[in-house]
Order: structure tokens, then C-alpha cells, then sequence
């Protein structure tokens, strides 16, 4: 993985990164690592590519668990959008991707996993506000809350 600030002022707030990761980076993971690491607590990301394999999650309400739908072929990153916002345990991703497959057809959903081949192109906006997301019990999941954002 490679980065560059390309704006934004030296305190940070309002900056903007451009994120290449490489072949065999593991998409998710890099980019939490990267969040954590920037402490970006308020950051819309957009992001194209491909991938040699990924996982997408399908949110099941009732279990309260993702249902993990495996891409096992090369795929197009036709979309990859989601936020890092600030919680309990650090800044958090929130990814959706869709991808495109060689027949034409497409998946997507939560991005859970996904091995960059031979580029992912990430572009990372981060806001001068603080978001946070505080843990749903009814929901099963952190959620943005706009009550404690700043």
C-alpha cells in the first residue's frame, strides 16, 4: 500500500488522502489499518479496482450476523463507497462494494474481505466534524449517532 495527502490544512482537519493499494493487499483490513493510524474519525471513501476474491455480507435482521456471500473469481470493483467514523473501539469502517464479474453479472454488499488484484484506487475525504457511532443492541450493529457527532 502506497498513500499521498494531496489537501487539506497540517492539522489535518479537512484533508484528503489518494490510497494505492497493491496486489495481494487485503482491501478491509489495510484500510482500517490506515483509518486507525490517521485517526480519521469523519471520512467519506470511494474507491475502484479489482479484485482477485472477496467475501460480501448480506446483513440477516434476525441473527444479527452478516451472511457471508463469496466471490471466488477475479471481479471489477465497479463501486466501492463507505465511511470511517470515530466508536469505542477507534475509527470503524463501513464499506459497500459492488462487483462486476466476467459474465457480466454483478454482487455486492458489506465488503467483509477482499484481495486487491492488480490495483485498488482509494480516495479518502475527511470532514472536519467527528462522527461517532454508538452500538445498537436492538439493531446488532454500531451505528452513526448523530446525537454524540461533532
Amino acid at each position: 500500500m502506497q498513500f499521498k495527502r494531496i489537501d487539506g490544512d497540517q492539522q489535518g482537519a479537512g484533508a484528503t488522502y489518494v490510497v494505492v493499494l497493491s496486489e495481494g493487499d487485503e482491501a478491509f483490513a489495510t484500510l482500517s489499518t490506515f483509518v486507525k493510524e490517521h485517526d480519521l474519525t469523519a471520512a467519506q471513501i470511494t474507491a475502484v479496482g479489482a479484485f482477485e476474491r472477496a467475501v460480501v455480507g448480506w446483513y440477516d435482521r434476525s441473527t444479527k450476523e452478516y451472511r457471508k456471500n463469496p466471490v471466488d473469481e477475479q471481479c471489477e470493483v465497479l463501486s466501492l463507497v463507505g465511511d470511517a467514523a470515530g466508536s469505542d473501539k477507534g475509527p470503524q469502517l463501513h464499506l459497500h462494494a459492488v462487483l462486476g464479474l466476467a459474465d457480466g453479472t454483478t454482487r455486492g454488499g458489506h465488503l467483509l474481505e477482499g484481495h486487491v488484484w492488480p490495483t485498488l484506487e482509494v480516495i479518502i475525504r475527511e470532514s472536519p466534524a467527528s462522527l461517532r457511532k454508538t452500538m445498537r443492541p436492538d439493531v446488532g450493529l454500531a451505528l452513526i449517532d448523530l446525537e454524540k457527532t461533532a
